[in-house]
């Protein structure tokens, strides 16, 4: 599959200033932009700045950042499936997963998660993909937002519904252990049928065990 990767742009006002919203970037651009040090939910944020630039320069790989001047302040992440989840299982050239999303908490509330969201999808080449995202309540920053796990949760449903990721039921064990982590998927416009049963078959494995 060729992977088609068309730059967009927005700006978003903030009470804190004006971001700009792009993406896909490479890693040779994200590479001279600051890394904040708040982007700690996955790694030190050297270490996450480093992974950001190996992913941006995968083939199918896709960042799309915000950024306040030349510091990153938020990012989202799309590349294939990691090989250990069921999701590459089904070897779908076309599937795609948004890895992560991360905002520092001075622009949570923004509207930056959302944008960087919207902007993303600004790419036709994403009607090309099934996206997918799995969402696990041990990843949130329930702490630092003071919300509880079913508030958050309604928070990133609504972030990803602006990026068209809608809710999948699935018996994936690991999404199953609590009531709270959900699979989210935005089916694109030239997905054909085939994919989209492969998709069912990966949602459903275990069905013939009950």
């Amino acid at each position: 599959m060729e992977h088609k990767k068309t730059y967009n742009a927005k700006e978003l006002k903030t009470p804190f200033g004006s971001l700009i919203i792009e993406g896909p970037i490479t890693g040779e651009a994200l590479a001279s932009y600051e890394f904040h040090q708040d982007l700690v939910a996955f790694r030190t944020p050297n270490q996450q700045h480093k992974a950001l630039i190996e992913i941006a320069d995968l083939p199918e790989g896709r960042i799309i950042i915000a950024r306040d001047q030349h510091t990153i302040v938020g990012y989202v992440t799309y590349l294939y499936p990691d090989p250990l989840e069921r999701w590459s299982e089904g070897k779908i050239e076309n599937l795609i997963e948004l890895g992560a999303i991360e905002v520092i908490p001075k622009y949570r509330g923004c509207g930056v998660g959302k944008n960087l969201l919207i902007v993303s999808m600004m790419d036709d080449a994403m009607d090309d993909y099934l996206i997918i995202t799995t969402e696990y309540y041990w990843h949130w920053d329930l702490k630092g937002t003071g919300l509880n796990v079913w508030e958050y949760r309604k928070v990133m449903e609504k972030m990803m519904n602006a990026g068209g990721l809608v809710w999948f039921a699935t018996d994936d064990p690991e999404i199953s252990s609590h009531p709270a982590n959900c699979l989210m998927a935005r089916i694109g416009k030239r997905i054909d049928n085939e994919t989209i049963e492969k998709f069912d078959r990966l949602r459903f494995m275990n069905r013939f065990m009950y």
